[in-house]
């Protein structure tokens, strides 16, 4: 078990250089974005435009902040996605265009790349204590807002925007926010 801290998080320009984005974990450590297995990362999007392509990759999109987004992918009916979406799964070398209907957001992004991992992403409400069980080979913990106390004997706080990282299954975690928290729950498998 590990804990991310936002403060440490790195940023860097997107592919297409059309802004940044904050890398909150890659695996394999070090990896750039032609090379990474899996990579999970915040981008602020300012403007409408379209969105890198990552040949082979998959992806899973989520609003954190702002009012949404309207995608286009690969020439289907655009898809509305918004901070009460559910997050969208979608082939990151499909051809799709954003745009912001009512201003600027900040996006949750997951990728994996096919053939080497696959991922599945959930968004948490907490207003009470809950038992996490991780089953996945890696699994990431995104506090999107309030904050958590993980464990109960000397429990560990996770704060907005940290993540605690969980390698392989794991003995059931208690979480208790502190009074509230939104999380994501990200499960990653090798392939």
């Amino acid at each position: 078990m590990r804990i991310l801290r936002a403060a440490d998080y790195r940023s860097m320009p997107w592919k297409n250089g059309g802004g940044v984005t904050t890398e909150i974990a890659v695996s394999p450590a070090g990896a750039g974005l032609d090379d990474f297995d899996w990579r999970i990362s915040m981008a602020r999007v300012e403007a409408g435009g379209p969105f890198s392509v990552f040949a082979g990759i998959d992806r899973t999109l989520s609003i954190l902040e702002g009012e949404g987004m309207r995608l286009t992918i690969a020439g289907r009916a655009p898809v509305e996605l918004t901070r009460a979406s559910d997050p969208l799964f979608f082939p990151a070398d499909a051809a799709t265009d954003a745009s912001l209907p009512a201003g600027p957001i900040t996006d949750l992004n997951v990728m994996t790349r096919r053939g080497r991992a696959r991922h599945g992403v959930r968004r948490l409400v907490l207003a009470k204590p809950f038992d996490f069980v991780s089953e996945a080979a890696t699994t990431l913990l995104f506090c999107h807002q309030g904050s958590i106390a993980i464990g109960e004997s000397s429990p560990v706080a996770l704060d907005a925007h940290d993540t605690l990282w969980l390698d392989g299954a794991s003995e059931t975690l208690r979480l208790v926010p502190q009074p509230h928290a939104i999380l994501f729950v990200i499960a990653i498998q090798n392939d």
